[in-house]
């Protein structure tokens, strides 16, 4: 009799385990897709943008082709989900974008332009939203990895393929301080 019931408080911790790290690997799935959805949202919003530049912008078709490249590598790499291409394409986007809100200074009509301004608003609050999503994926990338490497959570990884996911990083150039002087170059 008792080792049936050390055997079922053994089936139901191991249930317990299980349970636990499924409930980890699907935080990790929703964090990416957080991130998927806001990368949507900004791939929707940029060629708006882009359009509007065009009006008021003439010689800087170089800035603007160079928008929508990252784009749309940004774009290929979400669509893989892959991170570490996506960590790359990011940092091209955002240095696009940079680029083309520091020429844009130089369009005073542009700047007084309500849809621009809208857009670059919307665009802002689309790219802290990443930054917080992208956050959350981490931490629960780093949660699940974390988990699968721990005695006892590692035996029933290993018997279930729980597998270890990889963490949005950048390259080390979109980490450092952005050289402002530059942008007006």
């Amino acid at each position: 009799m008792i080792f049936y019931i050390a055997f079922a408080l053994i089936l139901i911790y191991f249930i317990i385990i299980y349970n636990s790290l499924v409930s980890v690997k699907n935080n990790v799935e929703k964090a990416w897709a957080n991130i998927d959805v806001l990368l949507k949202q900004r791939h929707d919003e940029l060629p708006k943008l882009v359009d509007t530049c065009k009006q008021y912008m003439q010689y800087e078709q170089e800035t603007l082709n160079k928008v929508i490249q990252a784009r749309s590598q940004v774009f290929a790499a979400g669509e893989s989900k892959n991170v570490g291409a996506l960590g790359t394409a990011e940092g091209n986007l955002k240095s696009s974008l940079g680029h083309l809100f520091a020429v844009a200074e130089s369009y005073p009509e542009l700047k007084a332009n309500e849809q621009f301004m809208q857009l670059q608003s919307r665009i802002s609050g689309l790219e802290s939203a990443l930054a917080d999503r992208r956050e959350f994926y981490n931490d629960s990338v780093n949660i699940n990895n974390v988990r699968i490497e721990q005695f006892p959570d590692l035996f029933i990884a290993r018997i279930f393929n729980f597998e270890a996911f990889d963490l949005l990083k950048f390259a080390s150039e979109d980490l450092k301080d952005v050289d402002i002087s530059q942008r007006f170059n």
